[in-house]
């Protein structure tokens, strides 16, 4: 307990809980743009991966559980280093001297801000498929494909066809991105790790890595947008009709609302 207190109390000591964790975060923003462009090996792929995730509870919500902790650790942290900050300065300067400084590294606490609402309704959408958040009134939650499994890559069509979602998506990964790019060199500076041989290093691969990561992550929703799934949810409807056309009268299913033909208008 003594240790955690002078951790806490020692601003080095909170400069290492933000590159710790904010580490962890990377590697799971990494993992999860892996896992999402399955996405383009098509409905089994993508269908598997999330249902293979959903059997396994001793994996996923101890992961879901670290994350979150490590969500909510960094940004205590954050709010902590930043009144600590004004704490110490508590007259400000006549003139801002922004020498060095980036217009990432001047807004990261209001980037990390829409960040965080973004991440909330991305969880509400796709995790939690609330109806009313995505445009459609539909439960995702209810899509199943053949062999009776969510039909991830039907919810992840559906819901980027509806572009002021993709242009959300679009804006919260550019930020986020550059939140990271700035993160990443923060991180290695406050370990210690970064002089003026690695310096350089670190500052392309942070640039590399925040460019590799919008690419990744952009590339669903412009495809999505593009016309791509269309053809699954058309095969999708087709097999609804045919369904309902040979189910007795009292028994007819309602097609889902918002699934869409190739073209991506709704029917």
């Amino acid at each position: 307990m003594n240790l955690l207190q002078r951790v806490w109390q020692s601003s080095l000591g909170k400069k290492y809980l933000m590159a710790l964790t904010g580490a962890a975060l990377f590697l799971f923003v990494v993992g999860h743009m892996m896992g999402n462009l399955q996405v383009f090996l098509g409905p089994q792929a993508i269908n598997r991966y999330g249902h293979f995730l959903k059997t396994t509870p001793e994996i996923l919500w101890p992961a879901r559980i670290g994350l979150l902790a490590c969500v909510g650790l960094h940004m205590i942290v954050a709010v902590a280093l930043v009144a600590q900050n004004r704490a110490a300065r508590p007259v400000a300067y006549a003139k801002v001297r922004a020498h060095g400084a980036t217009a990432a590294s001047r807004t990261m606490i209001w980037s990390g801000l829409i960040i965080l609402t973004f991440v909330i309704y991305h969880l509400l959408h796709y995790t939690l498929t609330l109806p009313s958040v995505n445009g459609y009134g539909l439960d995702f939650s209810t899509l199943r494909d053949e062999e009776g499994r969510h039909d991830i890559f039907a919810m992840i069509v559906m819901g980027f066809q509806k572009w002021p979602v993709s242009l959300f998506y679009f804006v919260a990964v550019g930020l986020l991105c550059t939140h990271l790019g700035h993160g990443i060199g923060s991180m290695f500076q406050s370990l210690g790790l970064k002089n003026n041989v690695w310096g350089p290093r670190i500052a392309g691969f942070a640039r590399a890595a925040s460019v590799l990561l919008f690419l990744g992550y952009a590339s669903i929703p412009a495809a999505v947008l593009g016309g791509f799934g269309g053809g699954h949810l058309e095969e999708m409807r087709r097999v609804a009709q045919q369904r309902d056309s040979a189910a007795p009268p009292d028994q007819n299913r309602m097609v889902p609302i918002g699934v869409t033909n190739a073209a991506g208008k709704e029917k």
